[in-house]
């Protein structure tokens, strides 16, 4: 496990032009976004330059009392600011993580047992607490899906075999959640949809989320279930005549470069949608 190095300073400058203190509110251009998107288009995590990255993201955004990640830097001690551990980050991160090759690392694990611990799957509960009490957009009275998918996602990514009995139980739960949605409908009225956005299909999707990345987790954990199908059609029919699926939903003006063209076929949105209905 790396230290937080001094050298490693807090003004260190990205890429991006973004410094390094804003890695969260920099919004798609700063550190967590340039993880996200490295981890999401497969790029090697033993690259130094990648490594970097996920230290110097450790090291800045996780919260040290919780293992946790916060959008926020602590003034005093280095970490994440306790009071702004958000349950989609901390999925998100962790998932990145675990993709660029750190699972081993101890303060991964942390992050996992984060999320086994705190991640809550309510239709209509009130969370109290901490860390509940002080996000009402990511938990209120009801769990929010983007905060509860990326949960699973992460959870996903470990393999089977090395999977807790928190790790599957959590899994378990939030994959129950998400059916008792039927993927993207609202539960307690399964005629209306949570959000028109689910249905159009992106890449990468950062803090939001879509159909297909839904039934991409729910296929990987090996669900097959009846309140599937609906979504599956849906996905099935964006398919144009040659077997492709457009990019209908995108970030590109605000990334630091564009990935693919809004309304054009989409490699990354094809390559899924033919794996989800494949598994399905």
């Amino acid at each position: 496990m790396a230290p937080c190095r001094a050298s490693w300073p807090r003004r260190l400058e990205t890429v991006t032009g973004e410094s390094r203190d804003h890695y969260y509110t920099a919004m798609y251009r700063g550190t967590v976004w340039q993880l996200i998107i490295l981890a999401a288009l497969g790029a090697d995590g033993a690259d130094e330059r990648v490594r970097g990255g996920c230290q110097a993201i450790l090291c800045d955004a996780q919260d040290t009392e919780s293992g946790g990640f916060a959008v926020s830097r602590a003034k005093k001690g280095g970490g994440g600011l306790h009071s702004s551990v958000i349950p989609c980050l901390t999925g998100n991160l962790v998932w990145s993580l675990i993709r660029l090759g750190m699972l081993d690392d101890p303060r991964v694990q942390r992050g996992v047992e984060w999320i086994t611990t705190y991640q809550r799957f309510d239709d209509g509960e009130a969370p109290i607490g901490w860390p509940y009490d002080r996000w009402e957009m990511c938990w209120g009275r009801h769990t929010c899906h983007m905060g509860a998918v990326k949960a699973l996602k992460a959870l996903a990514a470990i393999p089977p075999d090395r999977r807790s009995r928190e790790v599957e139980r959590t899994l378990a739960q939030g994959a129950e959640f998400m059916l008792r949605h039927h993927i993207h409908k609202r539960s307690h009225d399964l005629a209306k949809v949570s959000k028109p956005g689910w249905r159009r299909l992106g890449f990468p999707l950062m803090y939001q989320t879509d159909v297909l990345e839904i039934l991409g987790i729910l296929t990987t954990l090996g669900y097959r279930d009846e309140r599937m199908q609906e979504a599956l059609r849906l996905v099935a029919g964006k398919a144009d005549a040659q077997g492709r699926w457009k990019l209908e939903s995108t970030f590109n003006d605000r990334f630091p470069v564009p990935i693919e063209a809004k309304g054009e076929p989409s490699r990354w949105v094809t390559f899924e949608a033919l794996r989800v209905l494949k598994a399905a």
